[in-house]
């Protein structure tokens, strides 16, 4: 999901916080590796001002994903500084709207026609590539996934995640071993 993905731009690692979009190289890496669902060019090149409308897009969208998954806490990688409730809403709606959207037929020589819906053409590399990452959020907040999203409790960990299973606790395997190496350090140093 392209939602969970942009909001993962943020990590925790061994020394510290991870921004992949902390730098414009990082922006253009990042978003050659999702044209297909941005609806850009593979060779894609981000600017600065791109890459600063897209992180503070990221961070509303981040601020819409913490109330989503109250009464739990927020991801611990920036709680304290995230946009309030409805300027981030605000913006992620703002930047849906900014792009139609059109449907598109395809059809391979080799395969069953399709439909996709694409960006307008006339709209900015950054109006489509934002409209599209906000799209994504609007549909997971929107739908029945919502109640489904998690903020990972492992320590260090800062991701948000889909909870598939009643008995998933964590983003992953090796935040739950984390977690249960941590619990288990605690229990045997205090007790």
């Amino acid at each position: 999901m392209p939602a969970l993905e942009f909001v993962s731009t943020v990590r925790a690692t061994r020394a510290g916080l991870t921004d992949t979009l902390a730098d414009v190289e990082g922006m253009t890496a990042w978003g050659r590796a999702h044209a297909a669902e941005l609806g850009i060019d593979p060779g894609f090149l981000a600017s600065e001002e791109l890459r600063a409308e897209v992180v503070e897009l990221r961070q509303a969208v981040r601020a819409l994903f913490a109330r989503a998954v109250r009464p739990g806490p927020a991801s611990s990688a920036d709680a304290h500084r995230l946009p309030g409730f409805a300027e981030s809403l605000d913006l992620v709606n703002a930047a849906a709207l900014a792009v139609p959207l059109a449907a598109r037929l395809e059809w391979p020589s080799d395969d069953v026609p399709r439909a996709r819906t694409v960006p307008d053409g006339g709209a900015t590399e950054s109006a489509r590539i934002r409209a599209a990452l906000a799209t994504s959020a609007i549909e997971l907040l929107a739908g029945p996934l919502r109640e489904r999203l998690r903020t990972c409790p492992a320590p260090r960990c800062v991701l948000y995640f889909l909870k598939e299973h009643s008995r998933q606790e964590w983003c992953s395997v090796g935040c739950g071993n984390r977690a249960r190496a941590a619990r288990h350090y605690h229990q045997h140093r205090d007790g």
